[in-house]
This record gives structure tokens, sequence and C-alpha cells, in this order.
């Protein structure tokens, strides 16, 4: 675990397809599993309805010639399968979510924090320094036959823009998980959530904040421990829980933006339920009163 924990994971993220991406093999390394890149491959076979294209694809020799130029390296690109040569399958963001909780190893949760907060942070890095890139990558992206790619590359690594409404049918897990991450992403200065069922995972949700906001969770249950609130706010401080049966709906507030979310949070995708985004600025204003 020691040798784990000092790998700098920004460095094992390249740039495919206008993507960030991170090899098979990396991974496997990552999230120690035994046999490797087998192990990654026998997950993904057991549930690849979870692995669109969007999640994981194989590299063609061209992106295999971008990734060595980008890391100047072969060994640390390709495994020997079967006493074969292959190219190797990369991962991009979602898949990399996706594959960590399809993997049985001891630590898959604790590496998949690390490697999410790894791509906020190169995607961060990337969107402050556009003009320098765009300067020093025009011989590089010449020789890779991508200057026709590098707005494209840019406008991708921009936050998704939230949609005022969206409906998840039943099993539409990911894609409910993902835009709630998004939002929560999105926030600089407060979050708010209103749900009257909030336990651990909102808290594992809201660790993949940009940087330190305020938060606050209203709810009546007690899915939430004092342990489990005191350890959230040694690492990601300012998180307040309150205690209220005053709401019915459940709601999310991310800087003075609201929306309504029709399923508890810890439910999302199980079942048929929308989320809106509500234009009223009174209606804001009433509901932080009431939180107040």
């Amino acid at each position: 675990m020691n040798e784990i924990e000092e790998v700098k994971i920004e460095n094992l993220i390249y740039e495919i397809r206008g993507k960030q991406v991170m090899l098979d093999s990396d991974l496997a390394k990552l999230y120690g599993c035994k046999n490797g890149t087998k192990s990654v491959n026998l997950a993904v076979k057991r549930h690849i309805t979870k692995f669109p294209e969007r999640f994981m694809f194989k590299l063609t020799n061209e992106e295999l010639k971008s990734i060595r130029f980008q890391i100047e390296t072969k060994n640390e690109l390709i495994e020997t399968r079967g006493g074969k040569y292959t190219n190797p399958y990369v991962f991009t963001e979602e898949g990399v979510a996706m594959l960590a909780t399809v993997l049985r190893t001891s630590i898959a949760e604790t590496i998949s924090i690390r490697i999410m907060d790894a791509f906020v942070a190169m995607r961060k890095f990337i969107n402050e320094n556009k003009d320098i890139f765009r300067k020093i990558n025009n011989i590089e992206i010449k020789m890779l036959e991508h200057d026709s790619k590098i707005d494209e590359l840019f406008d991708a690594l921009e936050p998704k823009r939230i949609e005022k409404q969206k409906i998840f049918f039943n099993g539409e897990i990911y894609d409910a998980y993902s835009l709630i991450i998004e939002l929560i992403k999105e926030a600089t200065i407060r979050i708010i959530i209103i749900d009257n069922y909030i336990d651990k995972s909102i808290l594992d949700m809201l660790t993949c904040k940009k940087k330190t906001v305020d938060v606050t969770l209203v709810t009546s249950s007690n899915y939430l421990t004092k342990l489990d609130i005191d350890k959230f706010n040694k690492q990601y401080p300012n998180l307040k829980v309150k205690y209220s049966n005053v709401f019915h709906d459940r709601f999310m507030i991310v800087d003075d933006t609201l929306y309504h979310i029709g399923a508890s949070l810890k439910d999302l995708g199980k079942k048929c339920f929308g989320i809106t985004k509500i234009e009223d600025k009174e209606y804001l204003k009433k509901i932080i009163e009431v939180v107040k």
C-alpha cells in the first residue's frame, strides 16, 4: 500500500479522443488486482452492459503511438497476454468509477476516490492553462495529426450543462448518480441537500467537491452517525447536519440554483424519477429561510 500511496495518479492520466483516460494495466495495479489486467477484463466481461464505449475502449495503433509519445516508454503500455502483445484498453473517468464498483478488492473504494480527485485536478489544471497548452502543444498536435481536435478537447473538458428537466428510468443508476455528481462539482459557495433519508452514501458523493464549500444536510432520519459526520469534517470541513421533519420532497441547492429531486439520493435510478431546475428565485429564498 505504501508504494501505491506514493504514486502521483495525475501522471497516469492521458488524452485520447478528446477525453482523459487511464490504462487498464495502471488501474489493475492501483486497485490491487492480483492477476493484473486479467482481473480487470474478467470484471468488465461479467458486467459488460455497464461499460459502453464512452466508459471504456480499446486503443488503435495510432492511439497507442499517441500514448507512447506522452509517456515516452513502451514497457508501461503493453502487457504480454497469452504470449501475444495486444493493444490495451483505456477507461474514461466514468469508466474508472464504474470499474471500482465491480472489482472486489479491499482498496478499490479508497483508490477510486483518489483517482476521481486526480481527474478533477487535471481538468482544473488544463482549464486554467488553456493558452499555454495551445502554444506548447502546436508541434505535438501536428505530429499526432490532432490539430483539428484541440478546440474539441478543451470544450469536452468544460463542465457539463445541467438540463432544466431530466427523467431517469428504472435501472439508470449510474446516469442519475453522474448528474448529481456534476451538480455537486459545480458548487463554489454552498450545497444544501434536503432529503429525509440521508445516509453515508451522500457523504461519499460530497467528496467529489472541487473545493471547500459550505454543506448543509437537512434530514429527519438518523442514518448518519455523529462518528460519520466528525470523520467527514476532519477531511472535508464545513458540513452541518440539521434534523427536521418539515420537508416531504427532496431538494438540492447548489450556490443559488434550486433543484427538485423526485427520489431519495440514496435510491437514485432504482425507480423512475425526475430532477427539475426551479427557476423562481422566490422559492429558493423561502426554502433557505426554512432551512435556517
